[in-house]
C-alpha cells in the first residue's frame, strides 16, 4: 500500500520561476523513503504542498488514501520543517506541549507523551532548560520530538540530522528505525546521503522540479553491480581472449565483470588457476548512493526553481 500516491504535480512561483513540473511519486507504507535532489530541486515545495502549506497550481491523488489538503488527514501528519525556529524562552518540554496543545492533545496526554518523546530523542536531562541554552542539534532533537507528538502515521523531516553530531546521528537513526518499526511512514529530505544509505528502504530524485528516478538502492544501483578481481602476474593473448568472451574487462592488473554474482564468476577464477595467475583480491562492488546521485543529477546550475 502506498501512503502517498500523487500524480501531475504542478507548482509556478510568482514571476514565472517553476519549482515542480508534473511530478509524480509514489511512497509505500511503513518504510523509511529518502527524498534527494540538488538545492532549487524542488523538494521542499513538493513537502509543502503534500501538507498543504503551499497550494500548487495543479496536483491529482492521495496521502493516505484520502485527497491532499483533506484535513483531518493533516491530524495524523508529523511535520519538522529545515531551519525549524522555536522561542528561545521556551524549555523544551514547554515546546513538546504546546505543539501538542496546537495538535489537540489533551493537557494529561500531553504531560506523558512529552516525558517519551523527550526520553526517545534523548533529551530528558535537558527537558527543563530554555531553548536559549540548545546547541544546533539539541534543538533538532527536541524538533523531532514535536513531529511525533500527535503520534502521526507520516512523518516528514527537513534535513532531521542539520548540525547533529556523528555519535547524535547515530541516535537520531536509531530513532527513524524506532518509527519504522512501529509501522510509521519515515519521509526525510537531505543532503547527507550516507546517512541515508544506511537507513532508507526506498529513495526519489528530484532535479530541476521534475522526477529523475526512484526505487530501492540496491535497484537503482543494480547496474553498477561488478565483481573487481586484482590478479598478480600477465596473462597471455589466448587468455585474455577468453576472459573477455566470458565478460571480464582487464585494465591494471584488475579484471571487472559486471552485474553477475561471486559464484558465476567461478569459471573465470577457475580459467586464471589454470594458467597459475595468482589471485589477490575478490571482491563485489557497487555504486554507492553518492555516486549514484551525482551521476543522475544535472551538474549545471539549477537557476530558476525553488527548493
Amino acid at each position: 500500500m502506498n501512503v502517498i500516491d500523487i500524480h501531475d504535480v504542478w507548482k509556478t512561483y510568482r514571476g514565472g520561476v517553476q519549482a515542480l513540473g508534473g511530478i509524480s511519486l509514489q511512497v509505500p507504507q511503513g518504510q523509511i523513503f529518502g527524498f534527494l535532489g540538488p538545492n532549487g530541486a524542488g523538494k521542499s515545495t513538493l513537502v509543502k504542498v503534500l501538507t498543504s502549506i503551499v497550494k500548487p497550481n495543479k496536483c491529482q491523488g492521495t496521502m493516505l488514501g484520502m485527497p491532499i489538503g483533506h484535513k483531518p488527514t493533516l491530524a495524523k501528519v508529523g511535520y519538522l520543517p529545515e531551519h525549524a525556529r522555536f522561542p528561545e524562552y521556551l524549555k523544551g518540554r514547554e515546546v513538546i506541549q504546546y505543539v501538542a496543545g496546537l495538535s489537540g492533545v489533551p493537557k494529561s496526554r500531553a504531560r506523558v507523551k512529552a516525558d517519551e518523546l523527550l526520553e526517545l530523542v534523548g533529551m530528558s536531562d535537558w527537558a527543563n532548560k530554555k531553548m536559549g541554552t540548545y546547541s544546533k542539534g539539541m534543538k533538532q532533537r527536541i524538533g523531532l520530538a514535536q513531529a511525533l507528538v500527535n503520534d502521526p502515521e507520516i512523518v516528514f523531516l527537513d534535513e532531521p540530522t542539520d548540525g547533529v553530531d556523528p555519535r547524535g546521528r547515530k541516535e537520531m537513526r536509531d530513532v527513524l528505525e524506532k518509527m519504522r518499526d512501529q509501522g510509521r511512514t519515515v519521509f526525510i529530505n537531505s543532503h547527507l546521503l550516507g546517512e541515508l544509505e544506511m537507513i532508507c528502504d526506498s529513495v526519489a530524485i528530484m532535479d530541476r522540479g521534475t522526477l529523475v528516478t526512484q526505487g530501492s538502492i540496491a535497484e537503482l544501483t543494480a547496474k553498477s553491480q561488478r565483481i573487481e578481481l586484482d590478479y598478480q602476474g600477465s596473462l597471455s593473448p589466448d587468455l585474455t581472449q577468453r576472459l573477455h568472451s566470458m565478460g571480464a574487462e582487464s585494465a591494471q592488473q584488475t579484471l571487472t565483470i559486471y552485474q553477475k554474482s561471486i559464484p558465476e564468476v567461478q569459471s573465470i577464477i577457475d580459467a586464471l588457476r589454470k594458467e597459475q595467475v595468482t589471485i589477490a583480491r575478490v571482491q563485489e562492488v557497487r555504486q554507492n548512493l553518492e555516486d549514484f546521485f551525482i551521476s543522475s543529477v544535472s551538474t549545471e546550475g539549477v537557476g530558476g526553481t525553488q527548493n
